[in-house]
């Protein structure tokens, strides 16, 4: 379904091919006969697929998931889609087996907004293909190990905008934004140590607790920006709706207190926000209004924005993802463009970078945490690209409608919200949608 095969009476598609992992071929000539793989690319004419530029999927036609394009591919789903979620860092007691702890917030229809949840989630025993299948064998999926999903889930009042996890000493505490125009704070620590202490191989466990926030901040409309800071324990940025930006900085005895004087000079809706992952008191921030913004919070209120970006994208700037190794800013916006700014020359309004392949709004980006010049990027044309800005033009190589940095795409999933790296597994994605979660490791990102 993903970077994968399509089927149709008329078509089938075969992964051959890094970047879509797709291909076209004719229909077999033996249609009541196996034919292994090796016979149909013997007998069969493949040509690169690329969503967006090659032909759109006929009627009938869909995905189908080719284990050879990755290393690693589960999915999950949760009772409600969960448009917003953090990964949670954590040591397992157990190495030798790979598990993924994560944080979601659910968004149940207008007839269920009481229903809505938190969810504490571990994926237990993740295991990667086998990397030689053979093509006789029928058994591959009963033979493949599934994950076990334990599941924890905390009632929550209204749908979740925003959700961000962060480690304050021996606990763990998300921040939230909501439907009904709140920023909580929710320690999901308790749930959690629930889940860890269950026995790996135990069946699926399901549980819900009975827990408040911590703290809860109203304004006076919803918003969508949220940022913990990597660099100062405790402090948080909050941007709602009105384009103002909340500062919240932790006390003594794990208590907060939300500065009352906000950052303001956007003219629309705060859509992200992230702090420097290099430089403690700076913050960057984007809007509908197209611009990008940074802050310097030393500085008094009306004079914070240290540097504006007018018209960074044509129209809203949805997302934006500071590089933790180089002064680098990774934006995406409504326009469909992925755009990248320099520290050193963001001021002249011109971003060092442009990449033009989605079809439809930008709706998540991020800098893999393991390296410089990789980046991941979602969009409403339900494509997850991964991308290599070291790469370089090979014109013998060079493939009509792809950029050469584009390294993998990955389909399947419909309505893709948030995409994020996992922090200790290299090159390991997880991805939500209103279709549920992935879970994947590409077979050419090491």
């Amino acid at each position: 379904m993903d970077d994968s095969e399509k089927n149709s009476d008329e078509d089938a598609m075969e992964v051959e091919d890094s970047v879509s992992d797709a291909k076209k071929t004719t229909k077999s000539k033996k249609p009541k006969e196996k034919i292994n793989r090796i016979e149909l690319i013997k007998c069969c004419t493949f040509q690169v697929y690329v969503p967006g530029v090659s032909r759109a999927l006929k009627s009938g036609e869909e995905w189908e998931y080719d284990p050879e394009a990755y290393r690693i591919f589960h999915k999950f789903e949760s009772d409600w889609p969960c448009l917003s979620f953090d990964i949670i860092n954590s040591v397992d007691k157990d190495d030798s087996s790979m598990t993924l702890s994560l944080i979601a917030g659910s968004q149940a229809d207008s007839r269920n907004i009481r229903n809505n949840q938190l969810y504490v989630m571990k994926l237990v025993g993740i295991t990667p293909i086998v990397e030689e299948l053979d093509d006789s064998d029928d058994d591959y999926d009963e033979n493949r190990r599934s994950p076990v999903m334990h599941c924890v889930s905390i009632r929550h009042h209204g749908e979740v905008n925003r959700i961000k996890a962060t480690n304050l000493g021996q606990s763990t505490v998300c921040a939230v934004w909501n439907s009904f125009n709140k920023v909580q704070l929710w320690n999901a620590t308790n749930a959690l140590n629930c889940i860890n202490n269950l026995d790996s191989d135990a069946k699926i466990l399901r549980k819900s607790l009975d827990e408040k926030p911590l703290m809860s901040f109203e304004s006076s409309i919803d918003g969508y920006g949220i940022s913990w800071s990597s660099l100062k324990t405790g402090r948080l940025a909050s941007g709602d709706k009105h384009g103002k930006i909340f500062i919240w900085t932790m006390a003594e005895g794990g208590t907060w207190t939300v500065d009352q004087r906000p950052l303001v000079g956007h003219k629309g809706s705060i859509e992200d926000l992230m702090w420097s992952p290099t430089e403690e008191p700076l913050l960057a921030s984007c809007s509908v209004d197209s611009t990008i913004k940074l802050w310097d919070i030393r500085v008094a209120r009306k004079e914070a924005c240290v540097c504006t970006v007018s018209n960074a994208h044509a129209s809203d700037v949805n997302v934006l993802s500071w590089n933790k190794y180089e002064p680098l800013l990774l934006t995406g916006g409504d326009d469909a463009v992925l755009n990248i700014w320099s520290l050193k020359t963001i001021q002249y309004n011109e971003a060092v970078a442009r990449f033009k392949h989605h079809k439809q709004p930008i709706t998540s980006v991020e800098w893999s945490p393991h390296d410089s010049t990789t980046m991941v990027a979602s969009s409403e044309d339900d494509q997850i690209t991964i991308w290599d800005l070291s790469v370089e033009q090979d014109e013998s190589e060079n493939l009509k409608g792809v950029p050469p940095q584009l390294l993998f795409i990955h389909m399947g999933q419909n309505e893709i919200k948030e995409v994020h790296w996992h922090n200790r597994y290299k090159g390991l994605l997880v991805t939500t949608a209103v279709t549920g979660f992935d879970v994947f490791q590409p077979c050419n990102i090491a």
